[in-house]
């Protein structure tokens, strides 16, 4: 099996290419990223010399270098996670969301029509439902519930997600869709929520706070959804969406106190800051239907979750250190003309 990996140098694309290479030892997977500030190579640095493994710099909008890769490498599967994902950054420029989630996925599918693909899997968002009022915790998003998006970011992905469902329709591609809640773990690009307070509070620095802090997320432990993902490639009904929830339900003001507590630091470093426009208050998935379907369940609490995250993060200073400094974006270059010699 010959799986690419779009956007396989971010956050969860890596946590999936590590997933992918340990359970399934003989698939080739062939990882695809554009290397944006997002996009860290050295975060596969553990599986670089791995023989199933392939790494290639292309952005998923340039149609001519991605048919080429089909057709060097003709694969099995797609599984896109290369998107724009940054709200605030959606909110200062609209438009490169729209084209590389978009128009990217649209190069995607097309070369996946061309060249008869098995499986091509869309990673979203339950951004794309909207948001929910804080005083119904009753209410739940479903694969039902209509798209409702609050942001640039959130709207090109329900855009995208439109497009896969289309091209099942008309074309008849074999799609499947995923939407998941807030991620959290390894790799996790310090400028998101969790990762931010940590490092932040390494080096006590203030730790900036939207609003009043009390928007909440449902919090999905990385690993649970990668394994969520593999099921829906493997075992998943074509043309339907899959929502991957965590059951973790969190105030930000409340994961903030806790890293604070679980690092000894004050709770004198938070600072409430002006909030962000169009802030949803509340998101929360029923993953009902991949329990049902698939026997799908998150396995990590987050109070284990967190521990885990906040220790990994103690135990690889240079990762996120790189990050901050921006040496981190120097690897690529530093890794290939090292291989020149």
């Amino acid at each position: 099996m010959k799986i690419i990996v779009t956007g396989g140098a971010g956050f969860i694309g890596s946590n999936f290419i590590f997933h992918m290479l340990n359970t399934y030892p003989n698939y080739r997977i062939i990882c695809v990223d554009k290397l944006t500030y997002a996009g860290n190579l050295s975060t596969l640095k553990s599986v670089m010399d791995n023989s199933n493994f392939r790494f290639i710099k292309i952005d998923i909008c340039d149609s001519e270098a991605i048919e080429q890769l089909f057709m060097e490498e003709k694969p099995d599967m797609v599984v896109n996670f290369a998107a724009e994902s940054h709200v605030d950054r959606s909110i200062e420029n609209p438009g490169i969301f729209l084209e590389t989630n978009i128009m990217g996925t649209a190069v995607l599918m097309d070369a996946c029509r061309k060249h008869g693909i098995k499986r091509y899997h869309q990673v979203s968002t339950d951004e794309v439902y909207g948001d929910l009022p804080l005083d119904r915790p009753d209410l739940l998003f479903t694969e039902e519930t209509p798209l409702y998006a609050s942001s640039p970011y959130s709207s090109s992905k329900a855009g995208a997600d439109l497009l896969v469902l289309a091209y099942f329709r008309t074309y008849g591609l074999p799609v499947t869709i995923s939407r998941c809640s807030n991620n959290y773990g390894p790799y996790h690009f310090p400028e998101k929520l969790i990762p931010l307070m940590i490092v932040n509070a390494l080096n006590n620095k203030p730790l900036p706070v939207y609003g009043d802090g009390k928007n909440v997320r449902d919090w999905l432990y990385v690993e649970d959804h990668c394994k969520a993902i593999d099921l829906i490639i493997h075992k998943g009904r074509e043309g339907e969406v899959y929502n991957v929830g965590g059951h973790n339900e969190m105030a930000n003001i409340d994961i903030v106190k806790l890293i604070c507590k679980e690092l000894g630091k004050s709770e004198d470093l938070i600072t409430y800051v002006t909030d962000r426009k169009g802030h949803d208050r509340r998101y929360a998935i029923d993953p009902t239907k991949i329990h049902t379907e698939l026997g799908w369940l998150p396995e990590t609490k987050f109070e284990d979750g967190i521990k885990k995250t906040i220790q990994w993060y103690l135990d690889n200073r240079e990762w996120w250190e790189d990050i901050i400094s921006g040496e981190y974006q120097h690897y690529y270059k530093k890794m290939y003309e090292s291989k020149k010699e």
